[in-house]
């Protein structure tokens, strides 16, 4: 088989969600996904087998720190990334691009690649398309992503011009790395800061090239969700329709909805964790910070609405007494439930696709969660 396949299932009649379905070799995704980050080869705070049981069926990796610790080679030698962490449906890894890029004072960027110093140990380092593909070779995602350079917000015009052209032309050396085509799927990323024209040259040059899938790069970096949502309006048309779209670093509710309005298919994200870590929780009304005094003696559930083990099983009180004595089962289950949220969210969106009502579902969990509706 081929290393993925998408199929296109329903088109809304009144925006551009999709619905559709991503065969990988080790998992059946229905779309539009959102995907928990495992960036170190797991996803904070869970077994595999609790994401699993949420209804994940791919997850991400981070290639950046794989590649410091523990090193791709050993993950190699232990029988790729699938085997390494046990889990047994599909992964993503991202090329390593936007955790180096983040680093500003600690990296030099060259046409060749970019050297770098560790933030673990300040240890120099080099990477460039092709070892980034080679690493990702030996992780053995299902899913891989182009070495990139993500642009600033703001940045000059001239520079993310030329920052979009060396993004692609590190595509056409990604693509000539690939060994492993017929197990991995290599995705280009589409770049162009906040600029239309930009953004539209980069999508059109990276399709010519007939990636299997693609990915949108450079957004929710520090811009208005606005410009976000507009660059989203402008990129979007320009990628094939047999193919899937993935939008990088998104994963609130209401770019989730937004995002998936606009047509994307894939999503990923650390929030529901990084909240989760930090006693915030998504329900079904908004954000609750449970570790707030007020829920002291409040003795329901995270959200009344939730099935996931942490509403069935325990009470706000509960989990705000685990957090503020600093037991860590506290925080797992702030985790485990934002988890379940965003997953069962995606699940509603597909549905609202099929019935070709997501725009009223936008408006009605916007009004329920607290946001303030966006336009169109």
């Amino acid at each position: 088989m081929s290393s993925l396949t998408f199929e296109l299932i329903k088109k809304s009649s009144r925006s551009k969600a999709r619905r559709g379905r991503i065969t990988t070799r080790h998992s059946v995704i229905e779309t539009p996904v959102f995907m928990p980050v495992g960036t170190q080869a797991t996803v904070k705070a869970m077994k595999p087998e609790e994401v699993r049981d949420m209804g994940a069926d791919i997850i991400l990796g981070n290639t950046y720190h794989l590649f410091l610790r523990p090193g791709h080679e050993l993950i190699r030698e232990a029988g790729g990334l699938h085997k390494f962490m046990n889990w047994d449906r599909a992964i993503l890894t991202d090329s390593g691009g936007f955790q180096i890029f983040s680093l500003a004072k600690l990296r030099k960027i060259t046409e060749e690649g970019v050297y770098f110093s560790s933030h673990l140990d300040g240890s120099k380092h080099f990477l460039s398309p092709e070892l980034a593909i080679e690493t990702e070779n030996n992780l053995g995602a299902d899913i891989i992503m182009s070495f990139d350079e993500c642009a600033p917000y703001p940045s000059t015009y001239e520079y993310t011009k030329k920052s979009m052209y060396m993004t692609t032309r590190w595509a056409e050396r990604c693509q000539k790395a690939h060994k492993n085509t017929e197990k991995q799927a290599l995705f280009g990323i589409v770049q162009g800061g906040m600029f239309e024209d930009l953004r539209k040259i980069s999508a059109r040059d990276l399709v010519s090239m007939d990636f299997p899938g693609y990915s949108i790069g450079g957004l929710s970096v520090g811009e208005p969700a606005e410009l976000m949502y507009d660059m989203l309006d402008k990129t979007v048309p320009e990628l094939p329709e047999n193919k899937p779209r993935y939008l990088m670093g998104v994963g609130s509710p209401d770019y989730l909805i937004e995002g998936s309005i606009r047509g994307i298919d894939m999503f990923d994200c650390v929030l529901p964790t990084r909240l989760g870590r930090n006693g915030t929780v998504l329900t079904s009304h908004g954000r609750v910070i449970v570790r707030d005094a007020k829920y002291a003696r409040d003795f329901t559930p995270i959200d009344p609405e939730c099935n996931c083990p942490a509403c069935k099983n325990y009470t706000r009180a509960y989990i705000r007494h685990l957090i503020k004595t600093d037991e860590m089962f506290g925080l797992r289950l702030c985790t485990l439930h934002n988890l379940h949220f965003l997953i069962n969210l995606m699940k509603s969106i597909r549905g609202a696709i099929i019935n070709d009502s997501l725009l009223d579902f936008r408006d009605e969990f916007f009004e329920k969660f607290g946001y303030r509706k966006k336009d169109q």
